[in-house]
């Protein structure tokens, strides 16, 4: 049957008597062809980059285009086409010799009867070999591709095999592995077993016991524990998740990642110790509310309440009709003067102690008072030093540095052994920055740590829920400084970022801590 698309048939150097044989032979064959001739190298070379070719047919030896240059003329243009050569009979070395070079077939002219199955042949073959570049150009491009995405995976892509005798390997690694693990690709391939070793043994079991359940019941395998890489001190954990298949041969085959969760799971450690700790402030400030609560009654109930009895007492002789010298009643009117006045005292006392009247002043009279008080009460010299005599706070921050400022004030007087404090407030650009330092013991790092040392963890809490900075450093037999650095406005997170270093209170420092919060 004669197909409808044409054989493309380009002859070179073919005489007009074997091209009127050839052509009655591809028509008894089934073919319709288009063809040319050629006999020059300028109009083979012209052939060939202006058209497209199912098959090139030369003569071997002739005296302008042998099969050896249309050989190379073909390989020269970059084109796959098959070339079978037809010529008289030659030797067998020449026709090794042409077949190495390139062409695909040699007939002899007293054999072209075989041309049709040759061509037939030749051109399946060349459509097998296009599908097969075209598979392998298109399975480099999924190479690269793959190469491109799992390079850039925050975690190690691998495919890991089950034998049914228990056999493990990974028949992948992504060059991550270098990375996470410590061990290239190639390590792993080679000794699987040396990702297992680095599994702490608590985990270790744990790993195994979930690969036998995914494997039996093909189930997603996820795992997460700790590993170590040797030389390297630190802990990492790592989360795997790997999807499973069974094969034909019984192997249970995963696809799978595994990334580095360390940060997370510190995250996670500190965000449990934090709502701990609020807990136990939470606890705790509630035990000194009620505390503060039954000192506030037992006072009003004691003193107060105890006074007003007493007033009540000295009033019941004016209720009688007994008659008493003038002096009596003088003298009851002094004592009860004398009564009110101490109600008087001691309603400004628990005034003063729910709230110092003396911070509608400001909070810089606020803290001069305080200091005072704190010295007269104390023995304990206690120097303020501010940047102007007010500083405008709104009614809400004043309270909460002045509450800041006596809890610091009341930890040095428990526990520094300290007979000096300089206190420093300064504002400087929408920034309030308190400074307490004592010469007593030095608070340790031990001290900051301690379970019960809710004071310290209620004044960092009070200045994050200000989005402010709480730092404080001691330094043994030489003291301790409490730094203390709130906006007066709402600032971007960064601009408060905490740092460790120790803050001085000169005016040209704050500039310098200033800029190191803000590149930060």
């Amino acid at each position: 049957m004669i197909s409808d698309a044409a054989l493309k048939v380009l002859m070179v150097e073919i005489s007009s008597e074997d091209e009127h044989r050839i052509r009655e032979i591809l028509a008894e064959g089934g073919f319709r062809i288009d063809y040319i001739c050629v006999d020059t190298k300028k109009a083979l070379e012209d052939a060939l980059q202006t058209r497209t070719w199912d098959v090139v047919l030369s003569e071997n030896n002739l005296p302008r285009l042998g099969a050896k240059q249309v050989i190379d003329i073909v390989k020269k243009n970059k084109v796959d086409i098959p070339l079978i050569v037809v010529s008289n009979h030659v030797s067998d070395e020449v026709v090794e010799h042409l077949m190495a070079l390139g062409a695909y077939d040699f007939l002899t002219k007293a054999n072209l009867a075989k041309l049709v199955p040759v061509i037939r042949r030749s051109i399946n073959e060349s459509k097998n070999y296009q599908r097969f570049i075209s598979t392998q150009s298109a399975l480099q491009k999924s190479e690269e591709l793959f190469q491109a995405i799992t390079s850039n995976l925050p975690g190690v892509v691998f495919q890991f095999q089950l034998s049914t005798n228990h056999q493990a390997s990974f028949l992948y690694v992504s060059d991550a592995s270098e990375t996470l693990l410590g061990l290239s690709p190639h390590m792993l391939i080679s000794a699987p077993g040396l990702f297992t070793e680095l599994i702490l043994t608590d985990d270790r079991v744990f790993y195994d016991q979930l690969m036998m359940i995914s494997a039996k019941q093909l189930s997603t395998w996820n795992w997460e524990g700790c590993i170590q890489v040797k030389g390297d001190s630190d802990i990492k954990w790592i989360s795997l998740r790997a999807t499973p298949r069974r094969m034909s041969d019984g192997v249970t085959l995963w696809d799978g990642i595994m990334i580095n969760i360390t940060r997370n799971k510190l995250a996670e450690r500190e965000i449990a110790r934090s709502r701990e700790q609020l807990a136990e402030l939470s606890s705790y400030l509630q035990k000194v509310k009620e505390q503060e609560r039954a000192r506030i009654a037992r006072e009003i109930h004691d003193d107060i309440g105890g006074t007003l009895t007493a007033i009540k007492c000295e009033l019941f002789p004016f209720l009688d009709t007994a008659a008493r010298p003038v002096d009596f009643y003088q003298q009851k009117a002094k004592s009860i003067e004398l009564l009110v006045d101490r109600v008087i005292d001691s309603t400004r006392r628990i005034s003063l102690d729910l709230r110092p009247g003396i911070l509608d002043c400001g909070i810089v009279a606020a803290v001069q008072w305080q200091a005072k008080e704190f010295s007269n009460r104390t023995s304990i010299v206690c120097r303020v030093s501010c940047s102007s005599d007010e500083i405008s706070l709104d009614s809400d921050l004043s309270i909460a540095i002045f509450r800041i400022f006596q809890e610091t004030l009341t930890n040095i007087s428990k526990h520094a052994s300290a007979t000096h404090i300089q206190v420093k407030l300064v504002e400087l650009d929408k920034v309030v920055l308190l400074e307490v330092i004592d010469n007593g013991r030095g608070i340790t790092d031990l001290d900051l740590e301690k379970h019960e040392s809710f004071g310290i963890r209620g004044m960092r809490e009070r200045c994050q829920q200000l989005k402010g900075n709480f730092h404080i450093v001691g330094e043994p037999r030489k003291g301790t400084k409490v730094t203390i650095l709130i906006p007066t406005e709402n600032l971007e997170p960064e601009y408060m970022t905490e740092s460790k270093d120790e803050i001085e209170l000169s005016k040209p420092e704050i500039l310098k801590v200033r800029k190191r919060a803000m590149k930060r």
